[in-house]
């Protein structure tokens, strides 16, 4: 299946400085399907609390390192909206290795995403 979408996704291995950065600047709550800001920790004990998730570092550490309750933490939190990245994209037609965007970045995928935030 990654093969299928490989010519339009860019991915790679998030530092944990990065994870953090998403999650406190972009990060929102999904529940009962609306969008909500993460501005407090009762909001995340509430829903997550039966999973030992009662803070927002306990979420970033189960996030980051694919805990074992990554799957609710993961759909606890709203997928993240991006700007295009400052500076714009160089090529997006060619694969990261041949100088383009797409394609697995590995830790380069920090860059990407301190560009876009």
């Amino acid at each position: 299946m990654l093969r299928l979408v490989d010519p339009f996704i860019a991915w790679g291995y998030p530092s944990l400085k990065m994870v953090k950065k998403l999650i406190y600047k972009r990060g929102f709550a999904k529940i009962n399907g609306a969008r909500i800001p993460i501005d407090n920790n009762e909001m995340i004990e509430q829903h997550l609390g039966r999973f030992n998730i009662v803070c927002v570092e306990d979420l970033i550490h189960e996030i980051y390192t694919v805990g074992p309750h990554f799957k609710e933490a993961n759909s606890f939190l709203y997928y993240f909206k991006l700007n295009n990245p400052r500076g714009g994209f160089r090529k997006k037609a060619n694969h990261f290795v041949e100088g383009g965007d797409f394609g697995n970045r590995e830790e380069y995928i920090n860059k990407l995403v301190n560009k876009m935030c």
